[in-house]
């Protein structure tokens, strides 16, 4: 069925075939429909302390301000992450502003966190029936300076984390001006420290703990690696996601679309996202749970990841160029660790 929806999706421009898919499977789930997506059964996974039914999640920029969360909960993924979500409405950057590689199985995408705000995603949170593992991920606005960037993020924890099963902070997306840079050492680690004071108060007047993940980019040196490691594990974070999507042409350097601006994500982004996830791993040595993100495509690629080091994995393009059933091809062929 998704090889015809394929065919329809990919004869619209990028960004309004994003929406029509979206709205296709509120519809299916409104309708019903939704019932005959296959179930996956699998064996789940404790990580963070959360119960995850399988470890295929669905990335962050699918569903940016939450308006879908039922609807892809019906998917069959383990987990779902919503967001980049900013404190203000934003209306990212101008058009076009995704485009599709479609013979790499990539995208470049320099959409500038576009979203609705947090307050919105708070009410449509509110009203979802959705009770799976969700995590929200969590960034600035484009305006606000760098050196204020933590007052965002701790507006973003103080609105959101009633909702969330984890909260993500995304310091990596290549396509804010200047948000690569919360990764350096003297603005990382205040910002963590911070948001780790956030955690403990919920903790200790809610009784609910939230785990923080960091998001980091897949262009960072080795060197660089080891000083984000450092912080992670001084700050006692929670998890880490390996990665965001690029800068570098990799793959596609024939193409059409190489030299537009934006992260590269999908089938090239694989080798740098992995090899990076394994320096990760090897650094961390188990103490921090790694996600992988980036370029898982297929079984074989998934599995590629599962034996770099990470805990769970996270799709976005590789739904977009196979369908929903990708998320059960990947389940049943992974290793069941």
């Amino acid at each position: 069925m998704y090889s015809l929806l394929k065919k329809i999706l990919f004869s619209l421009d990028p960004e309004h075939a994003h929406h029509v898919a979206l709205k296709s499977l509120k519809w299916a789930h409104i309708s019903g429909l939704s019932r005959f997506f296959t179930p996956i059964s699998y064996t789940p996974r404790t990580v963070m302390n959360l119960t995850f039914p399988n470890p295929i999640g669905l990335a962050a920029g699918f569903d940016k301000s939450g308006d879908y969360v039922d609807a892809l909960g019906d998917l069959g993924f383990g987990f779902i992450e919503v967001g980049t979500v900013t404190p203000k409405p934003q209306l990212g950057n101008p058009k076009p502003r995704l485009f599709r590689l479609t013979e790499k199985e990539a995208i470049i995408n320099r959409m500038g966190f576009n979203n609705k705000g947090m307050e919105h995603l708070a009410r449509q949170l509110e009203k979802t029936s959705y009770r799976g593992i969700l995590g929200i991920n969590i960034g600035k606005n484009k305006d606000t300076p760098l050196d204020s960037a933590v007052n965002d993020y701790v507006l973003g924890f103080r609105t959101l984390w009633k909702f969330a099963s984890y909260i993500t902070i995304n310091i990596s997306s290549p396509n804010t001006p200047g948000l690569r840079d919360l990764q350096q050492d003297d603005l990382l680690s205040p910002l963590l420290s911070t948001l780790k004071q956030e955690q403990q108060s919920v903790l200790l007047n809610q009784k609910k703990y939230v785990p923080l993940v960091v998001k980091i980019s897949p262009d960072l040196s080795l060197q660089e690696l080891h000083s984000v490691a450092a912080v992670l594990l001084k700050e006692q974070i929670d998890g880490v996601i390996a990665t965001n999507t690029t800068l570098y042409r990799d793959g596609v350097e024939d193409s059409p679309y190489a030299q537009e601006s934006g992260g590269l994500s999908g089938r090239p982004l694989e080798a740098r996202s992995t090899h990076l996830l394994a320096q990760l791993h090897t650094i961390l040595q188990d103490k921090i749970p790694i996600i992988a993100s980036g370029g898982v495509m297929d079984k074989n690629t998934a599995e590629a990841k599962f034996k770099a080091g990470a805990a769970l994995v996270q799709i976005y393009s590789g739904l977009i160029y196979s369908g929903p059933e990708i998320i059960k091809n990947v389940s049943i062929e992974i290793p069941r660790s």
